[in-house]
């Protein structure tokens, strides 16, 4: 059975999760509306990333024994002044959501609660890979400037990206 107080910030952790869906689908739709439809596939599998990391939470609380607990979520912004812009704020998240996930960890750590510290491992390195995602195409889009050729040619590798589920977290390559 989790620890009531693990439960509880598991559950803070879901909403912020499904915040982060939200803020990536509302990325998408703004995408959409200034005709970057790459930048908007970026942001729509990002979105389905980070519902599959609900899921995960889900799951887990479930199958502790745990109690999963919806609460509202934020609406996110609608607008950004760029696609620079955008990605900066998506990289800033992720920064945020590392730092929720190491706040877990911590806390995992001092509860003695070894067995969710165990599974938060897999988002310690989720992160990792969330952050260099996201700093690749701010990366690009800094080079490429004012340039609107550039940033048709961002868009459009940006079109490419395809959601491939993780692993189910108790398999042996996702635990």
């Amino acid at each position: 059975m989790i620890n009531p107080k693990m439960q509880q910030a598991l559950n803070l952790q879901i909403n912020r999760e499904l915040y982060s869906a939200y803020l990536y689908l509302a990325m998408a739709a703004y995408f959409e509306s200034v005709g970057l439809g790459g930048c908007a596939n970026w942001m729509a599998v990002q979105a389905q990333e980070e519902l599959t990391h609900v899921q995960r939470f889900y799951r887990y609380l479930v199958e502790r024994g745990g109690r999963v607990s919806l609460d509202a979520v934020a609406k996110p912004p609608a607008e950004w002044a760029s696609a620079l812009n955008a990605f900066e704020e998506a990289l800033k998240h992720e920064g945020k959501v590392t730092g929720y996930i190491n706040q877990l960890v911590s806390f995992a750590l001092a509860e003695e609660d070894h067995a969710t510290n165990n599974f938060l491992q897999w988002f310690v390195a989720e992160q990792v890979e969330e952050e260099a995602s996201a700093e690749g195409v701010v990366q690009r889009l800094r080079l490429v400037g004012e340039s609107p050729g550039g940033l048709l040619m961002v868009d459009r590798e940006l079109a490419g990206r395809v959601f491939t589920p993780p692993p189910a977290a108790g398999d042996a390559a996702g635990a």
